[in-house]
């Protein structure tokens, strides 16, 4: 079977994106509102895409009515977030704060999830999060037809659960990607669990 993109709408092209770019990572992204409470929302139009310097990307749609999400209308105007990867045990709790709400609402305060100081950070991280990055913002781009929120953000500090760090056989750190049991995004509302590391030696 062949898909002629050009043949469809864009809910259909992003149906049809969604099922096949699969699995995609998952950015649990914590921004402040206006207010000075605390936005939570998931994205999986998400990775990483420069070392230096280290630059992160979300693609972030509009609202139903079209308005921009309040995670990039926070990003924008404060400039500051932080992105945490998820695992297994979050996905009923990281499913409940993708709902669209009124700007401003909390979506931390509604499902009860707590915060921890991120070290050296403006904002804090989740607790239960096993990796986060502390962002700043670095570039915003609208591109497309609805338009989507292409947004940069440079990568400040990590912070890594050290029960998820092993040494290698030379004394590095290495995380542990079996023990941060990463939460992946499928089509629908399916989501893919962390399953067997397959190892294959790169060519010399």
């Amino acid at each position: 079977m062949y898909i002629d993109l050009s043949e469809l709408g864009p809910d259909a092209v992003y149906i049809q994106m969604i099922q096949t770019l699969i699995p995609r990572p998952i950015a649990w992204v914590l921004s402040e509102n206006e207010g000075g409470n605390l936005n939570l929302a998931p994205f999986s139009y998400f990775n990483a895409v420069c070392s230096d310097p280290p630059l992160i990307m979300l693609s972030i749609g509009r609202k139903p009515d079209g308005s921009n999400k309040d995670t990039r209308v926070n990003i924008e105007q404060r400039g500051h977030f932080v992105i945490h990867i998820p695992h297994r045990e979050q996905a009923r709790v990281l499913t409940q704060t993708s709902a669209t709400r009124a700007a401003g609402v909390s979506e931390l305060e509604e499902v009860g999830l707590e915060t921890v100081p991120f070290e050296g950070f403006s904002l804090p991280r989740l607790a239960e999060c096993r990796i986060a990055y502390a962002c700043e913002r670095h570039e915003i781009r609208e591109i497309g037809g609805t338009p989507q929120s292409l947004i940069l953000g440079r990568v400040r500090r990590i912070y890594v659960d050290d029960g998820v760090t092993v040494r290698d056989g030379k004394g590095r750190l290495k995380v542990d990607a079996a023990k941060v049991d990463p939460l992946g995004r499928l089509g629908a509302s399916e989501y893919v669990a962390f399953g067997e590391v397959i190892r294959v030696p790169r060519p010399a």
